[in-house]
């Protein structure tokens, strides 16, 4: 196996909180980046004390912040500036989710950090972009989702819920990686960097694909569907003898399979259930034709019979279920990393090369690195002892 990964050599200065920019610079750090992340010495990432439910540490941090270095100084003072500028200097891209104009008035502008290192690679993500009436407005995952549309195409038809997982801010952290590589890729050919922005609101928007089209041209808000779908039939839950399963028929052919499995190969070539648009418009019925079968089946039984015959279908796994899913054992994707509390298990990156493995690096103590990183800045020891007495950085004992 080879031992160089994808990023190997690159350099990531981080000003990150929370979930999407640290989302991002985790997965740079996968793909074999230095990621150094910037903490404030007070608590650091406030993600760290959202919960203590992975022995201690949170479980968005421990999610999001794996293989980095922690350096934890105080921006508001010269000389924490200063260090991290120094550090900034070194690398090859800086990233940051401040609130709006924070950067700018830390020194941290992307205009100046380029006028200084144009070959330097700055992003700036935010909920709604630089500018417009928004620009200003607190942005966090549930509100974006509300801003975008999501909730209102989510849950059924008498409860809008958001999504159980935090939607906006995975968008738009990927997003962000997307961009940092696509730059990288063009600074290699002209030496040139460039400076990114990335909005949640337009990262989740993007996402909202077909339903934004069905209302943009024919004026309808689709329907909250919770697990079906506005424009496939059969697409649901249906009842089995000891619970439900998850039938999702995306092709006249699927029809004619599930039928067959079903015991009902009437039906397909029945006139209000032959093509898929007859079976949207008769989805009353076709639901009821269906479930009227399936509810004679095991769930077990009918899934691996489904499965047998091609015709998409998933039980509804629970996340005990999930973290034993056979899938991901045989394919062996869990590893063991560190924390300050006791190794945790995590799962590697879905991308998966041929010749190289993620590098699945430690989750870092807040100011875990900051002795190392201050003396790369050039802060001599006295310098970083003076630094931590003054409160402008602090050390992991």
């Amino acid at each position: 196996m080879s031992s160089s990964l994808p990023l190997d050599g690159v350099t990531v200065v981080s000003i990150e909180q929370a979930v999407a920019a640290p989302l991002a610079s985790r997965h740079l750090a996968d793909l074999g980046a230095r990621v150094i992340k910037v903490e404030r010495p007070d608590g650091g990432d406030f993600a760290r004390a959202y919960d203590a439910a992975v022995h201690g540490s949170g479980a968005h941090f421990v999610w999001l912040n794996r293989g980095k270095e922690s350096i934890a100084v105080d921006l508001k003072a010269p000389s924490g500036r200063e260090a991290v500028h120094s550090l900034i200097r070194q690398a090859d891209v800086f990233l940051q989710n401040l609130a709006p104009g924070a950067a700018e008035r830390l020194g941290f502008g992307a205009s100046d950090l380029r006028a200084a290192h144009p070959e330097l690679v700055t992003v700036d993500l935010s909920g709604y972009g630089r500018g417009g009436p928004f620009e200003q407005r607190k942005a966090y995952d549930m509100l974006i989702q509300a801003e975008s549309g999501l909730i209102s195409i989510t849950g059924t038809p008498g409860d809008a819920v958001k999504t159980g997982i935090p939607t906006a801010d995975i968008a738009s952290g990927m997003y962000c990686v997307e961009a940092i590589l696509a730059a990288l890729l063009r600074r290699y050919r002209t030496g040139v960097g460039a400076a990114i922005e990335v909005s949640m609101l337009e990262s989740t928007v993007e996402w909202m694909g077909h339903s934004l089209y069905t209302q943009l041209y024919t004026g309808q808000q689709p329907a909250r569907m919770g697990v079906s779908h506005v424009t496939i039939a059969p697409y649901d839950s249906y009842p089995t003898a000891d619970g439900e399963i998850l039938i999702g028929v995306q092709s006249d052919g699927g029809w004619i399979a599930l039928t067959a499995v079903l015991g009902v190969p009437e039906l397909a070539t029945d006139p209000r259930f032959q093509t898929n648009m007859a079976r949207v418009e008769n989805r009353a019925a076709c639901d009821a034709a269906v479930a009227d079968r399936t509810r004679g089946w095991l769930t077990a039984d009918l899934d691996a019979k489904l499965a047998e015959a091609g015709v998409p279908a998933a039980q509804i796994n629970e996340l005990k279920d999930v973290a034993a899913h056979p899938q991901l054992a045989a394919r062996n994707r869990w590893r063991t990393v560190g924390t300050e509390f006791s190794p945790i298990s995590a799962l590697l990156p879905p991308v998966t090369f041929d010749d190289v493995e993620a590098r699945m690096g430690d989750v870092p103590a807040l100011g875990q690195h900051t002795a190392e990183l201050l003396a790369e800045a050039g802060v001599d020891p006295q310098g970083i002892e003076q630094l931590v007495a003054n409160g402008v950085a602090r050390l992991h004992r």
